[in-house]
């Protein structure tokens, strides 16, 4: 059995982090180990389909790198006393149908007491290092392909707004609500899979920050620009009229506040909170060259995904966003 290198700082790979929580280890003989996670209250109001959306939400930086999840730790919070067991047993349930959808295995975990329910995974995966998908590797003139609609922030708070009854057959926000739910528990293991295909050189899961937040850290860490045609960005089914109706989460407005002064090109508000609205289990946003980018968006969409070619990277105003 080949023994793993001594844990020093050399072993880590700096700059390669696709979100908030990822850290890269290089492994030897051209393997890296990735470790992340992730973890949140509930945005649906099934058990279940909250504990898959969380795990598979979870993974997604592993996949954003370019690498395949290998095992996840369920990290757990539970107002004991409050809630029932059975509950946490069918959100855990949904967490495995997810790890086994992906091919990893819930190895453990850990519970504690807490106020609110809290539901994600601890994740570990491998990559090649050499095809290893940083946010640092953009290179101007690249395509951005955007693998999953935005509105995933506008829906949930939409849900919890209203009545048990808007989701369900018939209700107004049935068709949202499902088309919602089948992206949040969509793998990226195809995207990620297309991506390295397409050779990309650099990608980035979008979650908590919105397409903009993690467009412009990946544009800053890359030295590059970048520019987004907000008419080609997919969006879920009726999501500009949940925006109209004023459901745009806190996070979404803390996210435009925040890369507000990295932006450029339009000042329409709408499209702005749009591009910024915090996402759960998002899609992947990569890098690729532009003759590769149609095809890589047209096999997404043969499997399923709501995918689009959504702009470029450019080599002027390093770390700024273009909003055509």
């Amino acid at each position: 059995m080949r023994s793993l290198p001594t844990p020093t700082h050399e072993n880590l790979i700096v700059g390669t982090e696709t979100g908030d929580d990822a850290a890269v280890w290089r492994l030897g003989e051209g393997r890296a180990l990735i470790s992340t996670a992730d973890f949140f209250a509930p945005v649906v109001d099934d058990p279940h389909t909250w504990g898959r959306i969380a795990a598979t939400n979870a993974a997604s930086d592993v996949y954003a790198m370019g690498g395949t999840p290998r095992f996840g730790l369920n990290l757990v919070a539970w107002p004991h006393g409050e809630l029932p067991l059975e509950i946490l047993s069918e959100v855990l349930a949904g967490g495995a149908t997810a790890a086994s959808e992906g091919g990893w295995v819930v190895v453990g975990g850990h519970t504690v007491d807490g106020p609110e329910p809290m539901y994600g995974q601890a994740v570990t995966g491998e990559a090649d290092e050499e095809s290893l998908l940083t946010n640092a590797g953009a290179q101007p003139g690249q395509s951005l392909v955007l693998t999953k609609p935005l509105g995933t922030g506008l829906l949930a708070t939409a849900v919890k707004r209203s009545e048990p009854e808007a989701i369900e057959s018939g209700g107004w926000l049935a068709e949202t609500y499902a088309a919602g739910v089948a992206e949040m528990t969509r793998m990226n293991d195809e995207a990620a899979s297309v991506a390295l295909e397409a050779k990309s050189t650099a990608a980035t899961d979008i979650t908590g920050f919105g397409l903009l937040g993690h467009l412009q850290k990946l544009a800053i860490a890359s030295g590059t620009g970048a520019v987004i045609r907000a008419e080609a960005v997919p969006v879920l089914p009726n999501a500009w009229e949940l925006l109209d109706l004023g459901f745009a989460p806190g996070g979404t407005t803390r996210n435009l506040d925040h890369v507000r002064p990295w932006v450029k090109g339009t000042n329409d508000k709408r499209i702005l909170t749009m591009l910024a609205d915090a996402q759960t289990s998002g899609g992947l946003l990569f890098c690729c060259p532009p003759t590769a980018a149609a095809d890589a968006a047209a096999r997404l969409a043969e499997q399923g995904h709501t995918s689009a070619v959504v702009g470029e990277i450019t080599a002027t105003d390093p770390g700024y966003v273009v909003v055509s």
